[in-house]
């Protein structure tokens, strides 16, 4: 299933790179480093599931990502990408209190492991209306298709709450170039909506090492989450992030 979302996105960006563009330059972005848990609060199902904290009464270690992003630009302006952004979490850990996770009850005292999904897979178009001088301001729309997985087992039971599922965004992106070859970025997608929202933006400091490859050093902040009525779940990571930009 993950293997066919991708070559759908890649198809898709091939398909929408104008083959008669007067100018276009490929690029590989590749992104990694640590993430960790902020709050991670779970309640499935919606009304009758325990609320309990995936990333507090669970403990949850740092753990290893990594972001792989194909983009085309053509007319200096216009750009295509497609994003591959796996992200799984684990945790152990036991309740003072019975634990009613999906389709299973697990007495209180139980020792538990817990495992978050949360693979993105994103096609995005960005234009970029401000290419003057240092400064590079853009906006566009993202179609990102998200498979998500939260299973809780312990005590012999196991339960395992999955979705996949299309998330429109808004994408946005600011580049500062304070210097010759060093320059300030905020990129990401973000959207709101009554049942829930979503925010995946990037702070990084960018060096330009030659006129093909950059170096990039920042903080990520990933967050969001919904209040629907068969799940509620609002999480937060943090990620420190180091990657390079290949053109081609």
């Amino acid at each position: 299933m993950k293997k066919s979302l991708i070559f759908i996105l890649m198809g898709g960006a091939m398909l929408l790179v104008p083959a008669c563009a007067s100018f276009g330059q490929w690029f590989l972005d590749a992104e990694n480093g640590a993430v960790f848990s902020g709050y991670n609060d779970i309640q499935i199902p919606r009304d009758t599931g325990t609320r309990f904290s995936f990333s507090e009464e669970l403990k949850t270690d740092r753990n290893y990502f990594f972001r792989l992003r194909l983009g085309y630009q053509w007319r200096l302006r216009h750009t295509l990408l497609v994003l591959v952004a796996p992200l799984k979490i684990k945790a152990a850990g036991r309740l003072d209190r019975t634990l009613f996770f999906f389709e299973e009850v697990f007495p209180a005292g139980t020792p538990l492991r817990g495992s978050y999904k949360f693979n993105s897979y994103r096609l995005t178009y960005r234009y970029d209306f401000i290419r003057k001088g240092k400064w590079q301001v853009g906006a566009g729309l993202t179609a990102k298709i998200r498979d998500a997985a939260i299973k809780i087992e312990g005590g012999g039971l196991s339960s395992t709450k999955s979705n996949v599922g299309f998330v429109p965004l808004i994408n946005l992106s600011l580049f500062w170039q304070f210097l010759d070859r060093w320059g300030l970025l905020l990129e990401g997608d973000a959207a709101v909506a009554r049942q829930g929202r979503a925010e995946d933006f990037i702070l990084a400091l960018q060096w330009k090492v030659r006129d093909n490859l950059s170096f990039k050093l920042g903080y990520r902040l990933l967050e969001g989450g919904a209040d629907v009525e068969e799940v509620y779940n609002f999480s937060l990571f943090h990620y420190l992030s180091a990657g390079l930009t290949f053109t081609f």
